[in-house]
């Protein structure tokens, strides 16, 4: 998938505009989902150009959450190509574990458009991946996660130097496991409230392009705290690398 995060992107994570804010429900407790009421917005640039912007806004639906994430470029690339990408993602808890059900995205990139869904069909063991309304199924085991949960269930994670983590996903028809790497040293850096913070530093190897970050190497620099903020992020695409940089976050709890 494209999702912007080439630019050209990330993500991601989770890449990932000004932050619109959702019900008062946002703020329901769910078993297995610590940051439903987060939102965050984004500066995405390409070296040392300002390319873009992005928003993820993490709500509460139907008894499981629903994750909103919205990229554009500014107005001088969208002379070269104009970019406005939506990808929502969906979960459910189920037995406290982690189950994404819904993954869908509409991306707007230059003369390319598609709409793309995909349902985890989790009670079944399979996945629906529908594009240009034809409609394909896919042996998935249930527990498997899109990769905008994937970001979340990292988070989620008590992350210590020198660990590798195996996440497994459903992306882009492949079915298989995202590995993270957490690195041995932590960076300090300063957050858009302010103050420094150190940071956990961790480098996911993606298999499929995701909403900050082309498919290959990347970073993420995370708080080194229980919700684990991403400040930073990075990848390196066939041409230079792309960042992301946390300019604004909220939580309503």
């Amino acid at each position: 998938m494209k999702y912007f995060a080439t630019l050209g992107v990330i993500w991601l994570f989770t890449v990932w505009l000004p932050v619109t804010s959702h019900a008062a429900t946002a703020t329901k407790a769910l078993p297995c989902m610590p940051y439903v009421g987060e939102q965050f917005s984004f500066d995405v640039g390409w070296e040392f150009i300002n390319a873009g912007s992005a928003t993820m806004n993490i709500s509460a639906k139907n008894q499981g959450w629903q994750v909103k994430t919205f990229a554009r470029t500014n107005k001088v690339l969208d002379v070269f190509k104009k970019v406005r990408d939506t990808i929502t993602a969906e979960g459910l808890c189920v037995n406290g574990q982690m189950q994404s059900t819904v993954f869908d995205a509409d991306l707007k990139e230059r003369k390319y458009s598609a709409k793309k869904y995909v349902r985890f069909l989790w009670k079944k063991n399979q996945v629906s991946y529908t594009q240009h309304k034809n409609t394909e199924l896919f042996d998935v085991p249930a527990g498997h996660l899109s990769v905008i949960d994937a970001f979340l269930a990292v988070r989620k994670l008590d992350l210590t130097p020198g660990q590798t983590l195996n996440i497994p996903v459903f992306d882009s028809r492949k079915r298989y496991e995202v590995i993270v790497n957490v690195m041995d040293k932590k960076k300090r850096l300063k957050t858009p409230w302010g103050e420094e913070v150190d940071c956990i530093v961790i480098k996911p190897k993606l298999k499929t392009e995701g909403i900050f970050a082309s498919k290959g190497e990347m970073t993420i620099w995370m708080t080194d705290d229980k919700r684990h903020i991403p400040i930073k992020m990075r990848a390196k695409i066939k041409f230079g690398r792309v960042f992301a940089h946390l300019t604004g976050y909220s939580s309503q709890k």
